[in-house]
């Protein structure tokens, strides 16, 4: 394992070149087999929602109860990622998952399961896997050397769609002649694959901190705090939501439209999440030429477009041949958004926030697949899934469209590798790490004549300061000598601003370049660290 993560990997590396290396490969094929026993437990709830309670209100009520949890605790799941060790987390969140599959396969079987209880099986199973989800994303750097990185993450999306394709088709085959319990049972059987991997895999040892870990709440506000601050995350967050309210829908409805709309049973459901899959193997394997012709967020458009005229088939064909050619091009439409969305996520995210923004991410995806499939639901219990689904297409057709104004972040133009060009602070003071506020002031000797050129330069790069830990920040000019900025910026403690430090980039580094281009000054810009002073002596208590 050592040797995986310090090979120099060859610059035109193999798409497969991630399997040479052993823990890599181990993990991949057990995460291959519990993505299609996931699979067959989802195909297996729709399904017994349709047997319990066919209402679109409540068979929609499925795909919030998966989608749910991971809104509410992928954000925590990515706070603990960045602190805690990961292989041990996610032994424990999958021994969980066992076990809970374990119990929920035994209540089928013996006849326990009603409505409140399939939700209530489906929203905890849910919740394990809004906790497995951001540490996965944050271990692939330790399976292969970084070269391979890219790779490596579409190699993990390959096998979500082999399990996607394989899973449901499976599962259809499957439920008329063993039973539905056998779904739940495979599900629970598919999760030792994954813990004997975790028990097998040996992590190399991580790199020694130099400063301690935050604490999980302010972890999480930190990576909230950035999310806010960065205009290419947020970006991708709003695409995220304008294509995942409207897609939402046939994923809620798919088990009626395969009964209500295609006239079909179990079988038939289970070969359209195969179509599915099947499309978005495809889909997966020719996105390198479609990415050759246009930038992500063309191909977010192309694919919203595509998942539009799939739901309008579904809506419209009548015929199990039109709705199976919907569910490949549902597939194939929905990764080419999902993917370009998450490279969209990744490019715009440095190491140390990367499992805290993905999270964010992950959270906003879900979220809106929740929620939106809680109002679809509702609304196809009141018109009718025929109109429905003829409404979503047109709304996304239009979201489409619309949403093309907010630019998806170039991959190769930000460089969010850490720069460490920011001079280490020797203090004369005595400073302890929970000393604080900190005042960090700088200052600039600029001509006059650039006065509003250096503003908008500075302007640019106060999100870094924001982003890195800041919570204030202002610039001030000196009113007795015209062309002397100061820019002050306050972080809450001696620590964070030492966090401060460790987080700068590269790409921070090109924007604090064009601000320091202005200075006049025959020395750098001067800097200043101020720190409170502790409360001590007579003056404490006024």
């Amino acid at each position: 394992m050592a040797e995986t993560s310090q090979a120099a990997a060859k610059p035109n590396a193999s798409s497969w070149a991630p399997f040479r290396h052993q823990p890599f490969t181990v993990l991949w094929i057990a995460t291959t087999i519990s993505n299609m026993g996931m699979w067959m437990n989802d195909v297996g709830a729709g399904w017994l929602m349709t047997t319990l309670d066919p209402s679109p209100a409540r068979v929609a009520l499925v795909q919030t109860a998966t989608a749910l949890p991971v809104f509410l605790f992928a954000l925590p799941a990515g706070a603990l990622a960045d602190i805690v060790d990961r292989r041990r987390m996610l032994l424990l969140v999958n021994l969980m998952a066992f076990l809970t599959a374990v119990v929920f396969a035994a209540f089928v079987a013996m006849g326990w399961v009603t409505v409140p209880v399939l939700l209530a099986f489906t929203f905890l199973l849910g919740c394990w896997q809004a906790f497995m989800q951001p540490a996965w994303q944050a271990i692939v750097p330790s399976l292969v050397p970084r070269a391979e990185l890219p790779a490596a993450v579409a190699l993990n999306s390959m096998a979500v769609n082999i399990a996607r394709a394989t899973g449901p088709a499976l599962a259809g085959a499957i439920i008329v002649p063993l039973g539905i319990a056998v779904l739940f049972v495979l599900n629970a059987v598919s999760r030792v694959a994954v813990l004997a991997g975790l028990f097998w895999w040996r992590p190399p040892a991580p790199a020694e901190r130099r400063l301690p870990p935050e604490p999980v709440g302010r972890a999480i506000l930190t990576g909230l705090r950035y999310a806010s601050r960065s205009q290419p995350l947020k970006m991708t967050l709003i695409r995220a939501v304008a294509f995942f309210g409207f897609a939402s829908l046939y994923w809620a409805t798919l088990p009626l439209i395969a009964r209500e709309q295609l006239q079909g049973g179990p079988s038939t459901y289970g070969l359209l999440l195969g179509l599915i899959g099947l499309g978005a193997l495809v889909g997966a394997l020719g996105l390198p030429r479609l990415r050759a012709r246009f930038d992500m967020g063309r191909i977010v458009m192309i694919g919203s477009l595509g998942t539009a005229l799939a739901m309008a088939i579904f809506a419209l064909g009548g015929s199990l041949i039109l709705g199976f050619l919907a569910a490949f091009i549902a597939g194939v439409a929905w990764m080419a958004v999902l993917s370009s969305l998450n490279v969209s996520a990744q490019s715009a995210l440095p190491d140390w926030v990367r499992a805290r923004g993905l999270a964010i991410f992950i959270m906003v995806f879900f979220g809106t697949m929740s929620f939106a499939s809680l109002a679809w639901g509702q609304i196809a219990a009141r018109f009718g899934l025929t109109a429905t689904l003829l409404a979503s297409a047109i709304g996304l057709a239009i979201s489409a469209i619309w949403s093309l104004r907010f630019a998806l972040p170039d991959q190769g133009k930000l460089d969010l590798l850490p720069s460490s060009h920011w001079p280490e602070i020797l203090p004369k003071l005595e400073v302890g790490h929970d000393r604080g506020p900190v005042m960090v002031e700088i200052t600039y000797q600029i001509d006059v004549a650039e006065r509003d050129d250096f503003l908008a330069a500075l302007y640019a790069f106060r999100e870094e300061r924001y982003r890195d830990g800041a919570y204030d920040w202002n610039v001030f000019e000196d009113v007795e000598s015209p062309g002397l900025m100061t820019e002050y910026f306050l972080v809450g403690s001696w620590l964070d601003h030492l966090r401060q430090h460790e987080r700068v980039t590269r790409s921070d580094r090109d924007l604090q370049a064009e601000v320091r281009k202005f200075h006049r000054g025959a020395v750098p810009p001067v800097t200043h660290h101020r720190v409170a002073p502790e409360p001590r002596g007579a003056w404490r208590s006024r």
